[in-house]
């Protein structure tokens, strides 16, 4: 006989106060608050939040490289999310090994393809147009098309060196190539912000758009490009990316008042930012956009239904009876903290969110 867990007196963002049933890795009943029957019961007494499993769109999560590398539980269902997207760490080089890392983790992992077959073993690797091979790359796909959910490409000065523009050129080809969208990383130019924006097409995801570097989305008196407003009514898809130089509380101001507003929240963790900020983890980056004045549904929704919509998995966004089970617990606390952004900007809020636990594939793990 199975026994069934009864997740007692969770909140749902929405306000309603429900018990979940666990049986079998999967959410067995959602019952009335109070009315769940089980072998064993965890009674949060209405003092926490559950939503489906966190999804961070972009880590960092192959272990052997440095500085941009992490083990994959440490950046995963450890700080409550229990699916991450590694955003090209590795290449058609590495992919095979980022795969067989994920045999031994809990934690659900999906990847975008670095165009260049190098990865992150160089911090430059779009500087050499001989690392971007075609024919790599579409087997690459092919060998690993349940696990690869997009392309990544770094368009920023000290990645691409002299090739300018030429590598999303390339990488706009192999998009149409293997039917796989971008996610283009925004950095310092050249080349300017400007010069590509036309290339990027509906489900198109731009990270790190609250950037606070000279090169951003926005002009100087604080209105975004209107190559930017263009890409957004195409479709293309605005990431955080938070990073270790990639969010401003100055630029997610100015963008809130533009009402330009996030599509989804992630970290870009590694082992580095993690420990020593600014990201620390997912709960950090999310109390953050509480700050701003987002509304939690808002801000959760963007780690759950925004992406799980994005990666055509609807299962991962939702809490529904017969699913397998990835949920986060977490809490809202009166208390106040220090949040440190991308320019070493430092803001005080009077809230946090706190992960208390996660259901990772039906294990219900405590944090």
């Amino acid at each position: 006989m199975t026994d069934t867990t009864v997740l007692r007196n969770v909140k749902m963002v929405e306000g309603n106060a429900v018990d979940i049933l666990l049986e079998n890795r999967k959410i067995k009943k959602i019952v009335p608050r109070g009315t769940g029957i089980g072998e064993r019961i965890i009674d949060y007494q209405h003092k926490v939040f559950i939503s489906s499993g966190w999804i961070d769109m972009h880590v960092h999560a192959f272990p052997e490289f440095d500085p941009y590398g992490d083990d994959i539980d440490e950046v995963g269902y450890k700080t409550g999310v229990t699916t991450i997207i590694d955003a090209g760490s590795t290449g058609a080089d590495r992919l095979p090994d980022l795969v067989d890392s994920c045999k031994s983790a809990k934690t659900n992992v999906f990847a975008f393809l670095n165009i260049s077959q190098i990865g992150l073993q160089r911090i430059d690797e779009l500087a050499n147009l001989h690392w971007l091979n075609e024919e790599k790359l579409k087997k690459t796909v092919g060998d690993y098309k349940d696990f690869i959910i997009g392309l990544k490409a770094r368009i920023s000065n000290s990645v691409v060196g002299e090739n300018g523009i030429e590598p999303l050129k390339i990488a706009r080809k192999f998009s149409a190539d293997t039917g796989l969208p971008l996610m283009i990383h925004i950095g310092s130019g050249p080349p300017n912000i400007n010069e590509f924006l036309d290339l990027l097409e509906k489900k198109d995801m731009i990270t790190h758009y609250l950037n606070g570097k000279a090169n951003n989305l926005f002009d100087k008196a604080g209105q975004p490009f209107p190559k930017f407003l263009q890409a957004i009514e195409r479709g293309v898809h605005l990431d955080v990316g938070h990073g270790t130089a990639s969010f401003s509380f100055k630029t997610a101001e100015i963008a809130k008042k533009c009402n330009i507003h996030f599509d989804t929240i992630s970290t870009d963790i590694y082992r580095n930012n993690r420990l020593n900020g600014p990201v620390y983890s997912m709960e950090n980056v999310l109390t953050k956009f509480l700050y701003l004045g987002y509304s939690l549904k808002e801000v959760i929704d963007a780690v759950t239904v925004h992406a799980a919509v994005w990666l055509n998995k609807p299962d991962l966004g939702r809490i529904s009876e017969g699913d397998v089970a990835n949920l986060t617990l977490f809490s809202v606390e009166d208390e106040s903290i220090s949040l440190l952004d991308s320019e070493g900007e430092v803001r005080k809020a009077k809230q946090k969110i706190i992960v208390q636990g996660v259901v990772i594939n039906g294990e219900f793990v405590e944090c």
